[in-house]
């Protein structure tokens, strides 16, 4: 693992969003319930959806189709639910979503920093763009890369390399920080500094075997890792 004194000076800082900036369950999960109230298919609990989340809307509707993490489901029921699920996230986007503490006050300081900010989600645009936009961080970033940016999302690590082309900086001189297996391992192959937060929505992993260059308890510790290691 890197120590973040080994990179560059730090150019680049990207986040994911759901579980890393945003507690979404809420809303994912009333829009997972409503899917399956509407198809006549028994209900999920909050906390199932809530270690479904990670690798976009799509194979979370599967998951919670199927009831498990495989997602192993006919292709026509899924057909059938995806455009249900879309529409009622649709009308619940911002409903009972929050901010995890000090993501605005950390970002807000960044951004008098000068520091270069991305959001690189796994969310479809539909809902990022106007979700950004909606919980007041929309001003934070100056690029936002979605689930359906690039041809590759996260693990890969396409999303990233394209962002750090984006602003024109390097791999070694940029930080993912996110929640999930899928954001360090899409780091580790672009060569990103890898800060994984310990709140997020990371299943059954522990994140500390994830393989992230430093695990964090609290959003506003990444601020003082950058202050450490100038």
């Amino acid at each position: 693992m890197k120590t973040l004194r080994d990179n560059c000076q730090t150019k680049l800082v990207a986040f994911d969003l759901d579980g890393t900036l945003l507690d979404s369950v809420p809303d994912l999960a009333k829009a997972v319930q409503l899917t399956l109230a509407e198809l006549n298919l028994p209900t999920q609990q909050q906390d199932n959806v809530r270690g479904w989340i990670g690798n976009g809307a799509r194979v979370l509707v599967k998951r919670a189709l199927s009831g498990d993490i495989n997602g192993d489901i006919p292709k026509d029921l899924f057909d059938k639910a995806y455009p249900i699920f879309l529409k009622h996230y649709a009308d619940n986007l911002n409903t009972d979503s929050e901010l995890y503490n000090g993501v605005e006050d950390t970002l807000a300081a960044f951004k008098r920093a000068g520091i270069a900010m991305a959001c690189i989600t796994n969310k479809p645009e539909q809902f990022t763009l106007p979700l950004l936009k909606e919980i007041g961080l929309s001003q934070f970033f100056d690029k936002v890369v979605c689930g359906d940016s690039f041809e590759h999302r996260k693990p890969h690590p396409m999303p990233l390399l394209e962002t750090a082309k984006f602003f024109n900086v390097l791999p070694e001189q940029s930080i993912m920080v996110g929640d999930s297996v899928n954001d360090i391992i899409a780091a580790q192959a672009a060569g990103f500094y890898s800060i994984c937060v310990s709140y997020g929505y990371h299943g059954e992993d522990d994140v500390h075997q994830l393989g992230a260059d430093v695990v964090i308890q609290h959003f506003s510790e990444i601020a003082q890792l950058l202050e450490k290691a100038a």
